[in-house]
């Protein structure tokens, strides 16, 4: 049975008008990931999501608010010609719990289909309780574990 969010919920790209809310939640979610980034950074991101400059944007409006944002993007896999990466997933604190993360998984899927993509996929880290216990519902943890090559220097070397 497909899934079907609460009726005062909707999922939708996201207008102009969204800047500001938008922004307070997307700094929300660095802030839970401890990441940091400039002013500018918001200002191009919020650019290309609203021209779908290869990157994509929805907002969980709850009667008209928007209290979840989720970005993803397509690329091509070695093995695929089009996989979907769903790579922020935030929902204000104050509305969790009532379906909007779900639905804002459920609409990119959607989308996932509609394009032809092989696969969708995201990660959280393995501390993240709450949405795991979401994820284990919509998804299948397949065991991987992810690695990160610093490039940039700032997080210095590698230990070996």
């Amino acid at each position: 049975m497909p899934y079907r969010p609460q009726p005062d919920l909707t999922i939708a790209p996201f207008a102009e008008e969204d800047r500001n809310r938008w922004e307070t939640l997307a700094r929300g979610y660095k802030a839970f990931y401890e990441t940091e980034l400039p002013d500018a950074a918001y200002e191009e991101t919020w650019r290309r999501l609203l021209a779908r400059d290869g990157v994509f944007g929805l907002g969980a409006y709850k009667r008209g608010e928007l209290i979840g944002i989720a970005h993803y993007l397509f690329h091509r896999a070695i093995w695929s010609e089009d996989v979907c990466y769903l790579q922020d997933l935030f929902v204000d604190e104050a509305a969790r719990g009532q379906g909007a993360a779900r639905a804002l998984i459920e609409r990119v899927a959607e989308e996932s289909r509609r394009r032809g993509a092989a696969r969708l996929y995201w990660q959280t880290r393995h501390d993240n309780a709450v949405a795991r216990a979401l994820y284990d519902k919509v998804g299948e943890h397949r065991g991987f574990i992810r690695y990160d090559y610093p490039l940039d220097g700032a997080s210095g070397a590698p230990r070996r």
